[in-house]
């Protein structure tokens, strides 16, 4: 458990510094937590899959999509409405 920590802190104080290797920060927690190399890996790998195939963040394809366009259809216009609903409710968006 010590250890863990340990090498957690290590790595964010190492890492903070640097925006580039702004993504390790999560699959590191996630190794440090569970210590689980392979999920640690996996979540790496996909970040880095999309911002490479899409050229933005999984952040920015997320914004991206839940913004309510003109041609979208009527379903589709509702569900993007209710997701800001319920993004508002939990304060995840101002």
């Amino acid at each position: 458990m010590i250890k863990k920590i340990i090498f957690g802190i290590f790595f964010i104080a190492f890492l903070s510094g640097c925006a580039q290797n702004a993504a390790l920060l999560g699959p590191i927690y996630a190794f440090t937590s569970t210590g689980n190399i392979y999920q640690a890996g996996i979540s790496y790998g996909s970040n880095k899959a999309i911002t490479s195939f899409t050229g933005k963040s999984t952040g920015e394809n997320i914004k991206e999509i839940i913004i309510i366009k003109k041609d979208d259809s009527e379903f589709e216009k509702l569900v993007k409405r209710q997701v800001k609903k319920t993004r508002k409710k939990l304060n995840l968006i101002k």
